[in-house]
């Protein structure tokens, strides 16, 4: 291999050194069986995989973000003083789910990969759903804490198993948009958590139950029954799919060839590990994860609350959370569709830190007058929205950009790490004994979105330096300098090139380092038709 002329000769060595022996472990008429699709038969795929895939995902996360953050609408019903919480207990209460997950996450990424997706989420869903039933039944601390402690864990391994059946499913220029619809979820969640709420709120309170205990029953009933739709509707991969026929199979799989990321592996793969070590990227998302899920969580946990201490009643606090839990959903939208178009994630992750920062500044400096002014403080909280628009930019921007079966399980659980960690992070600023304005979180949440702010253009650069360690890569193995990028396409394309050296390890489960077709980094310059890269961009 020639010298690099930078002197990053060992960091291109240990990815182009494993070039070609890994490829020769997978099916070798991969990348023979090319066939031509038309833009009518991709559209016809895509619909079908939508109806199959896609509404079940957005139904499913729904259940999962109700079970969750439904926490603090029970909160507003009376859960802390039905149960004499106190000091920091409720806020523990809030955070020891992402502290399951953290624990789970290492055996979470081996499973997604060696179990069937449809086995796999069916038995979480049932798992998880009954637990926030028996959430019900809580009656101390202590118990309540190790209820909400098996919640966690058995909606750990979703937000990986969603991510890759994305990834597994979609083109690139498809994923940003159908990750936001089925994460938007958190938005149709919040308004309706709202409207269950407020129902319960006019419970009497001579019923057999408190009103806290009905909506946990409810909710949990709710997601057991939606669970058949995992068993019945779901596929892990193209090729297990009942609902297409042999002839739409290859053409699915045609569909995703440009993705250069596989299309599934049930092989657990050592070296996917150790890649995910060395990659500077893990760390970077795992960073910007956290960081969100901090700002996230504080909205999550303490939203109805900020609302009720701003001088409202419990019934006018839960309908006030309906118009945030829509603004996330226009917000997480928006920006999905805006990364789409202008083939961008850093610019709208960086300009979604602005309102976060504007909002966390104008309740920050109310609080500190000594007195919520109604108007301002909803306007400052409401513009907290914007934090929910974040995690499903990052996240496909990790699935687009990660090769691999087990890399992309191990990545996205190292994911859900740092986003549990910022969840455990965000309500543990806000102390009881800081209310009714809490001025040390509120200053907490400031500093949270500035950071973000500034690690987000972090990301950006070394994405810029992946790009040329690429291109350098490609050009020593005899191939073009520079990659057309159909999968970014809005029109299908079909992947192919004149001299036939481009694609061939597209279907195969290697890395994004591992196989040399794929462009690292992000944009620089103006983006042609003649040249879409990859980090950045896609």
């Amino acid at each position: 291999m020639p010298q690099s002329v930078d002197g990053k000769q060992d960091f291109e060595h240990r990815e182009q050194d494993a070039i070609g022996e890994e490829a020769k472990t997978e099916a070798p008429d991969a990348a023979d069986n090319r066939i031509h699709v038309t833009e009518e038969q991709n559209r016809a795929i895509l619909r079908k995989t939508d109806k199959h895939i896609l509404i079940t995902l957005m139904v499913i996360y729904f259940m999962q973000a109700l079970d969750k953050t439904n926490l603090g609408m029970m909160n507003l019903l009376g859960l802390s003083k039905d149960l004499h919480l106190h000091g920091n207990q409720y806020s523990l209460v809030s955070s020891v789910i992402p502290f399951a997950q953290m624990a789970w996450q290492p055996v979470s990424s081996y499973l997604v990969v060696r179990l069937d997706t449809r086995y796999f989420m069916t038995a979480l869903i049932v798992l998880w759903g009954a637990m926030a039933m028996v959430l019900g039944a809580a009656n101390s601390y202590a118990s309540i804490l190790a209820i909400r402690f098996f919640l966690g864990l058995f909606e750990a391994g979703c937000l990986p198993l969603f991510s890759v059946l994305t990834a597994q499913w979609y083109r690139r220029s498809e994923q940003p948009l159908r990750v936001a619809l089925w994460y938007g979820m958190n938005g149709i969640c919040s308004i309706c958590a709202a409207l269950f709420s407020y129902g319960f709120a006019h419970m009497s309170d001579d019923a057999p139950i408190r009103k806290w205990q009905g909506l946990a029953l409810l909710c949990g009933a709710i997601t057991i029954i939606s669970a058949p739709l995992v068993w019945f509707r779901v596929a892990s991969t193209v090729a297990k799919a009942n609902f297409l026929t042999p002839e739409e199979k290859e053409i699915a799989i045609e569909r995703l060839r440009a993705n250069q990321t596989g299309v599934g592996s049930n092989e657990y793969k050592w070296s996917h590990v150790w890649e995910v070590a060395y990659d500077p990227k893990s760390y970077l998302f795992v960073g910007i994860a956290l960081l969100i899920n901090a700002g996230a969580a504080v909205a999550s946990a303490f939203g109805p609350t900020l609302i009720n201490n701003m001088g409202f009643d419990a019934y006018t606090s839960a309908l006030l959370n309906m118009p945030f839990g829509f603004l996330q959903l226009v917000v997480i939208l928006i920006a999905s569709w805006a990364a789409q178009r202008f083939h961008s994630k850093s610019i709208p992750l960086a300009i979604l830190q602005i309102p976060c920062l504007i909002g966390s500044i104008l309740l920050y400096t109310e609080g500190i007058s000594g007195h919520f002014r109604q108007g301002i403080g909803l306007f400052g909280y409401y513009l907290l929205a914007s934090v929910f628009g974040c995690n499903p930019l990052i996240i496909s921007w990790l699935m687009a950009n990660t090769g691999g079966q087990t890399k992309k399980s191990v990545l996205l659980s190292l994911y859900q790490i740092g986003a549990a960690a910022g969840n455990i992070i965000g309500p543990m600023l806000f102390n009881a004994k800081d209310a009714p304005y809490y001025i040390p979180g509120l200053r907490g949440c400031m500093g949270i979105f500035a950071a973000q702010l500034v690690l987000v253009g972090v990301t950006y650069l070394v994405l810029v330096w992946l790009n040329r360690v690429r291109r350098r890569q490609r050009v020593a193995n005899g191939k073009p300098e520079n990659i057309k990028d159909t999968s970014m396409m809005n029109k299908f394309e079909n992947f192919d090139d004149d001299a036939g050296v481009l694609g061939q390890n597209a279907l195969d489960d290697l890395t994004d380092f591992k196989n040399d077709d794929v462009n690292d980094g992000a944009s620089e310059g103006r983006i042609s038709d003649e040249e879409v890269v990859m980090f950045g961009t896609r």
